[in-house]
């Protein structure tokens, strides 16, 4: 009988312990090889502690994902943390009353959290004109500039110096095409790498107002003689078949890895996939610039995601959420990452712990997206955060689709995402006047 109580007891005690545990959704758009890595970084924090269990959920690409946690938050069911792709930064911003603070989880919960141990040009973009850092930067990226060495040896390029100019990316183009390569070239998340990565690359606005970055009242300049002349330029490329449009977003990233298309600009984040999936030769280089512009090269900007704290969660979730967040900027963890897809180190001492690892020298290229978003940046290069800018994108998307289907002039389509993306801008700002 004594035993028959004890081992109820001790059953009890297990049952108390397994519903002590806190559960924390997070809800993410990472697929393939980096959804791999979000499950493992979730099974790797779940097991160094028994307190919070963190559960991430796939929800779709990065605007399904936004508009299904708005639509949860709406009805008291939304998830601890949401990820948020960077062109959503200024709307999570403007919510008032949906999200609290990464910095005040944190102090809240007790954890250390200083933010000028992020990358600067990372922890800035995610910081609010006050000063508070409002979200956690995670698969922070940028643009970068993938070739495949196997096929310039074959088109008798030197695969050891991949085109750094738009002029040399236009003649290994010609010389590859040359050689019977169907694809040449071809470029993923299309406005991101060619409008507003190029700014900041050339050192030219995207928007006034320090391309958002000063307020709700900047506007989009992105149709000046140099975006037209860039847009022209890859134009009569698609004209002659050394530039093959793919689709929007990442889609075009599957063509690259396939061997189908040589060259690409695309996140610094697809390093993973191609180190695990290629079956040739790859490097990472920078972007490619042109030479006749004074500052150029300048910076790239951020892309990838953050991940942000819902509010109308109970007090234990955001503890969890604190050890978790803390968990993920441990430099050794960061590192990891990393080296593994791509993003950049979110930190400065995960940067340092890569470095002297001596993964930079060991994988050459992979200090590229690094070394573009540490150079100084100006005010014309900071970063772009502006509101409603999910559907400038897909107006930015609509528009260049229409220049390499021929149907309109660079200049003409780049009035018009001017046009159609300052009433997107100016509705925006009607909307958040506080």
């Amino acid at each position: 009988m004594k035993l028959k109580i004890a081992f109820l007891a001790a059953c009890a005690a297990l049952a108390s312990a397994a519903q002590a545990q806190t559960e924390i959704q997070w809800w993410h758009s990472m697929t393939a090889v980096n959804n791999e890595w979000v499950n493992d970084l979730a099974k790797d924090f779940n097991s160094r502690q028994k307190e919070y269990k963190i559960v991430p959920v796939f929800k779709g690409g990065y605007d399904e994902s936004m508009t299904a946690a708005v639509a949860a938050f709406r009805a008291g069911q939304a998830p601890a943390i949401l990820q948020v792709f960077e062109v959503g930064t200024a709307t999570m911003m403007a919510s008032k009353g949906v999200v609290v603070p990464v910095g005040k989880v944190m102090a809240d919960a007790g954890r250390k959290f200083d933010p000028k141990g992020y990358v600067p040009a990372v922890a800035s973009y995610y910081t609010a004109p006050n000063g508070q850092m409002m979200s956690l930067p995670f698969n922070s990226s940028t643009t970068v500039f993938y070739i495949n060495k196997d096929a310039f040896a074959a088109a008798g390029l030197d695969a050891s110096k991949p085109p750094t100019t738009w002029p040399e990316v236009a003649l290994a183009a010609a010389k590859l095409k040359a050689s019977g390569h169907k694809c040449p070239l071809t470029i993923a998340w299309q406005g991101w790498t060619q409008l507003e990565s190029f700014s900041t690359w050339h050192n030219t606005l995207l928007a006034t107002k320090r391309n958002g970055l000063d307020g709700l009242d900047a506007r989009l300049v992105v149709n000046s003689p140099l975006h037209v002349r860039h847009i022209e330029n890859l134009a009569n490329m698609a004209k002659q078949g050394l530039f093959v449009y793919k689709g929007r977003a990442n889609i075009p990233e599957a063509s690259f890895v396939s061997g189908e298309c040589a060259m690409i600009t695309t996140s610094s984040g697809f390093y993973g996939n191609v180190a695990k999936n290629a079956k040739f030769k790859f490097a990472v280089a920078t972007l490619p610039y042109y030479p006749d512009v004074p500052g150029a090269p300048q910076n790239t900007v951020i892309g990838g995601a953050s991940l942000w704290v819902m509010a109308g969660r109970k007090p234990e979730e955001y503890k969890g959420v604190a050890a978790f967040f803390d968990y993920l900027s441990d430099p050794q963890v960061q590192s990891a990452s990393h080296k593994r897809t791509g993003y950049l180190p979110i930190t400065m001492a995960a940067f340092k712990a890569t470095e002297d690892s001596g993964f930079y020298k060991q994988n050459p290229g992979t200090d590229t997206a690094v070394n573009q978003m540490i150079r100084k940046t100006t005010d014309k290069s900071r970063g772009i955060r502006l509101g409603n800018y999910v559907q400038i994108r897909a107006v930015e998307d609509e528009e260049l689709e229409q220049v390499w289907a021929g149907k309109k002039s660079a200049k003409e389509a780049l009035d018009s995402i001017v046009k159609r993306g300052n009433e997107l801008l100016e509705r925006f700002q009607r909307a958040n006047k506080s």
